[in-house]
């Protein structure tokens, strides 16, 4: 990995990268794993995620996670989660809109139902992976990103405000801001502010529901605007009390 300071969140990142190598470690697509050779690649690409433990180029990494045709997606996953892990926390996934296309993955893989050991594996690999970006003072992908993908994999936002809650540091209200910033708009029109195929309205109300209690001050501590405190208070208002107010930002959808 590329940062050099070793913090204990840092260390638990490690940690969980290199168990994801161990559990994984010669895991392979299905034999009579399948794709369209005009649109997805080559024969010579299906069989290199058939062969086991051959780091793949980051354009063959980005077409095996993206794909949602798989015949078993699951155990595709299985072949490129270690390389795909790193290349993740590196900041060298590119997705389609953003990481929630990539948390879309591994719902795709049910990975909450592989046996236990995996599925701790991937679970601790999520955990420590956002944690690690709430403290991280030059994180290589935003928080907000790293929570999406991390929403999108479990079907929940819960554990992940939770963590958020207990991480009371000044980089981890800094992530708040910067969050907030990114979502406001997005929440405040009731749509999740990342890719989804569901509108998923539960979680979109748990969320602006966390972030009209617990952001405020956190956000006055980082100096955020009176207009961006209004947002986030906003959030806590539904229909005509919304946009009535005389604070709405005058966002049109």
């Amino acid at each position: 990995m590329t940062h050099s300071r070793r913090t204990p969140s840092r260390l638990r990142l490690e940690a969980a990268l290199h168990d994801l190598s161990v559990v994984f470690r010669g895991m392979t697509a299905v034999p009579d794993e399948n794709n369209c050779e005009c649109h997805w690649g080559s024969a010579e690409d299906l069989a290199l995620l058939k062969t086991p433990d051959v780091e793949l180029d980051p354009d063959l990494l980005r077409r095996a996670w993206q794909a949602t045709d798989w015949r078993d997606h699951g155990a595709v996953l299985r072949r490129v989660l270690p390389q795909f892990a790193t290349a993740l926390v590196e900041g060298e996934v590119d997705p389609l809109f953003d990481m929630g296309d990539a948390g879309q993955s591994f719902e795709r893989g049910r990975w909450q139902g592989w046996p236990a050991g995996q599925a701790g594996s991937v679970r601790e690999f999520l955990h420590a992976w956002w944690a690690d970006s709430l403290v991280t003072p030059d994180p290589a992908v935003p928080a907000y990103e790293v929570f999406a993908l991390c929403a999108e994999a479990s079907g929940t936002v819960a554990p992940w405000l939770s963590v958020w809650e207990r991480t009371t540091h000044p980089t981890a209200d800094r992530r708040l801001a910067e969050a907030v910033k990114q979502w406001e708009y997005d929440l405040l029109g009731d749509e999740l502010p990342w890719f989804a195929w569901e509108n998923d309205e539960k979680r979109i109300g748990e969320l602006s529901t966390w972030l009209a209690v617990h952001a405020p001050a956190r956000l006055r501590s980082q100096g955020a605007s009176e207009e961006l405190l209004h947002c986030v208070r906003l959030l806590g208002l539904s229909g005509s009390a919304r946009w009535e107010d005389p604070h709405w930002p005058g966002h049109t959808y």
